[in-house]
């Protein structure tokens, strides 16, 4: 697996606003993050949010951003608008549900796929939420601490 960006939020833009109109928390792009286990990402909307949180940091494929990309013909719109936390490269997330796994010595815990939602079609395309299942991204647990870092 290979780090290719990685972005936090201090708060949340969709999370918890059904039926509101979406937030409008800055996405940033940051080299490094502090992973802190059992709490989350340092700097990040879900940092600290429950115990044991199932989502202390979500992981997305770059591959799956590109074809949405291809398949909606956008080219105006970034990766962060998905949201998700570490963009990777050279691995199926999906293999990872379920397991422990080590990314530059911090381990995870696979919990689900980040399902797409219906907020998709707003932040990137209309049928984009449809596009994604599947393929919406890893869901982590953060089990050791440690600094993930950006690869070039």
């Amino acid at each position: 697996m290979r780090i290719r960006q990685i972005f936090i939020s201090p708060k949340h833009n969709y999370f918890g606003h059904h039926g509101k109109p979406p937030g409008d928390a800055a996405v940033t792009r940051v080299p490094e993050v502090n992973c802190v286990a059992g709490k989350g990402l340092e700097g990040d909307r879900f940092y600290e949010h429950k115990d044991n949180y199932k989502g202390q940091v979500t992981f997305f494929s770059l591959g799956v951003y590109e074809s949405l990309c291809e398949k909606f013909d956008v080219h105006d719109k970034d990766v962060k608008v998905l949201r998700r936390n570490v963009i990777v490269s050279d691995i199926d997330l999906n293999t990872l549900i379920g397991q422990t796994f080590e990314v530059q010595g911090i381990q995870f815990q696979g919990t689900e796929e980040a399902k797409p939602c219906y907020w998709m079609n707003q932040a990137f395309a209309e049928g984009a939420e449809a596009a994604m299942v599947g393929n919406g991204g890893l869901r982590a647990r953060i089990l050791s601490d440690g600094v993930l870092r950006e690869e070039a």
